[in-house]
């Protein structure tokens, strides 16, 4: 078997995605390499390949237990014998899954980087042949990521007390520079082929909103969504908890998740979530890494995330399997506020010295700034996003909600030299809020009480909504006519190009919106789905064989596939084979059962049509 032959048999596709076959051809040729693929982009096709192409068991180091599970399931289910060992197991499951590992029983077994301590384990994969580690989520290696996990250091000893060192391939969705470096010097990658993928998602749909409540917002980009899948990130475990008993007094279908529940009700929670049982997770950042829930329908930000990075990997959690999905940012100046207090009391570091920990704060600082920028642009929001990760990208998408609304350009050259003689006129001692409430005119004690309501400046743009004076000062800060100087509390200043507006030598333009266009809120893959009645069936089919055999809906077939089921109505099994995502190992376990559903329902439909001729 090869590696075509394998993506066919195991995984129901003919041809492979961007970067997948020449990363499977330099691990098979015993070649280590490092893998940027944004989430979605198949890495786990990456390792797994390789892993059934080759004698022996291949170990995946990876971080979260749910991540093991799911991907476990998925291959029982595809026929590869797979196993996780991390802290759910007991000591007998335990001790079973090594004496397993021993008799050579599995091909892939994924692991807990906190195992790879354990001398039991490793003298059983002294014992064994491993031709191949994987490094999942290998950003978490590097303390400039964004989930540094200290565990993750103790890879690269682990490898080198093995009789024979493996191939090792590191896989992550996001990584800068500096985390790419750490992640080849930290694993000991030797001459690594490198790759990195485009990180366009074009499925994927963003939208940024300014909203004056999010509550009401949130429930009403939910209200058309019930019978969808989607996840609320927040950024605080009260407003999780809040949220979410909130969407349940609505009758909304939704569970939480956060580091302050108990073990046993975040993997409830969980299950529920990925079992369909629940629709809506709302959570905290700690749920998702990993996750392969592939029918995702939205991902919603309830609170701005700090940083890019953190945001795309999250985003990128919906459209799994391809279908079109919304990715949506609910933005408000206090998000800001929130992130900066994360910054300024970070969890304690003793291995890190006060030099570098300063410099991981600016590092954070700086990556503020630019998803402020994102939450603030009128620009294309896809090409932000892929111009951070370093690739080109067109300036219209059509995919946004700043490609699909339209914006009036406006002159505020006026108003600019009010703010900006406003933030001169206070000494530079304010943030946006205080500099906002001058100019509004406002009576709040914190104005009257400075005596900043003696200032000229006071009141001059009492007729303008306090959003539109936060937009205008985002665009100055923008186009670097303001600067936001970093502290404890956050204050404007003035730079060397503001005196340009303040003399009247350049004039400044902003957009603001005209006229929102509704985006669209069909999640097929682009395709009509020709026969909903029969979509129903599969679907009800699915879940049952789900609940049979307690695997997520998913793992049975996605979403794509099903909607292929009803376009072509497979009456065979090689007819079924050709349906997307559709392997033999689960054509072979499934196919007649769906092929028996699709069959009646064509019968079905002949006869309806045949008696409404007749009448």
């Amino acid at each position: 078997m090869d590696k075509f032959s394998a993506l066919k048999y195991y995984y129901g596709y003919d041809t492979f995605k961007e970067g997948q076959a020449e990363v499977i051809d330099q691990l098979l040729a015993g070649r280590d390499a490092l893998c940027i693929m944004p989430t979605g982009a198949g890495k786990s096709v990456c390792y797994q390949i390789p892993a059934l192409l080759q004698s022996g068991t291949t170990i995946v180091v990876s971080p979260l237990i749910s991540l093991m599970k799911d991907q476990v399931n998925t291959l029982l289910q595809m026929d590869i014998s797979a196993a996780y060992i991390n802290s759910s197991l007991s000591l007998q499951e335990y001790r079973e899954t090594l004496r397993e590992m021993k008799q050579n029983g599995y091909r892939i077994v994924y692991v807990a980087p906190e195992r790879l301590h354990s001398e039991a384990f490793l003298k059983v994969c002294s014992q064994i042949q491993i031709p191949f580690l994987a490094v999942d989520e290998a950003h978490c290696i590097s303390q400039w990521g964004q989930d540094f996990r200290p565990s993750y250091l103790t890879i690269r000893d682990f490898t080198e007390r093995l009789p024979d060192r493996p191939t090792i391939g590191a896989f992550t969705a996001t990584a800068t520079p500096d985390v790419r470096q750490d992640i080849e010097e930290l694993l000991d990658l030797e001459d690594p082929f490198s790759v990195t993928t485009t990180f366009d998602r074009p499925n994927l749909s963003f939208t940024v909103r300014h909203p004056d409540s999010k509550d009401k917002e949130l429930l009403k980009t939910l209200k058309g969504r019930r019978d969808q899948s989607g996840i609320v990130y927040c950024s605080k475990r009260k407003d999780v908890e809040r949220v979410c008993d909130m969407l349940n007094a609505r009758g909304f279908e939704a569970t939480r998740y956060h580091a302050g529940l108990d073990d046993k009700e975040r993997m409830e929670n969980q299950d529920d979530f990925i079992f369909d049982r629940k629709r809506i997770m709302v959570a905290t950042n700690a749920f998702g890494m990993g996750i392969d829930k592939s029918d995702v329908s939205f991902v919603i930000h309830y609170n701005m995330p700090k940083n890019i990075e953190s945001y795309y990997q999250e985003a990128g959690r919906a459209g799994r399997d391809g279908s079109k999905a919304d990715c949506i940012l609910l933005y408000a100046p206090s998000d800001v506020n929130t992130i900066k207090f994360f910054i300024e009391n970070p969890m304690p570091r003793e291995d890190l010295d006060e030099d570098t920990l300063a410099e991981i704060k600016e590092k954070d600082y700086e990556r503020l700034r630019q998803m402020t920028f994102y939450a603030t642009t009128r620009d294309c929001l896809r090409e932000f996003i892929l111009r951070y990760f370093g690739e080109r990208a067109p300036h219209y998408c059509g995919n946004c909600s700043n490609c699909l609304t339209e914006f009036e350009k406006v002159d505020y050259t006026v108003q600019a030299q009010m703010i900006l003689s406003c933030v001169y006129r206070c000494e530079e001692r304010y943030g946006i809020t205080m500099i906002c409430d001058v100019l509004r005119g406002s009576q709040n004690q914190r104005v009257l009480h400075a005596g900043l309501n003696d200032l000229s400046t006071y009141g001059l743009l009492s007729d303008t909504p306090y959003k539109k004076i936060r937009q205008m000062i985002d665009a100055l800060l923008t186009d670097g006519f303001l600067r936001m100087e970093e502290g404890e509390y956050p204050v404007l200043r003035l730079t060397a190009a503001s005196s340009e507006i303040l003399r009247g030598q350049r004039r400044v333009e902003t957009e603001f919106v005209r006229e929102a266009v509704e985006l669209r809120n069909d999640r097929t893959d682009g395709q009509a789905v020709e026969d909903k009645a029969l979509l129903a069936k599969l679907k009800k089919l699915r879940l049952q064989l789900a609940r049979t055999f307690s695997v997520p809906a998913y793992v049975i077939f996605t979403d794509v596939s099903l909607q292929d089921m009803c376009r072509y109505q497979p009456q065979t099994k090689d007819a079924l084979l050709d349906m997307k995502g559709v392997g033999e190992a689960k054509a072979a376990k499934y196919g007649e059962r769906f092929l028996e559903v699709i069959r009646e329902h064509v019968i079905q439909q002949g006869q309806e049509e045949k008696q409404a001729s007749e009448e």
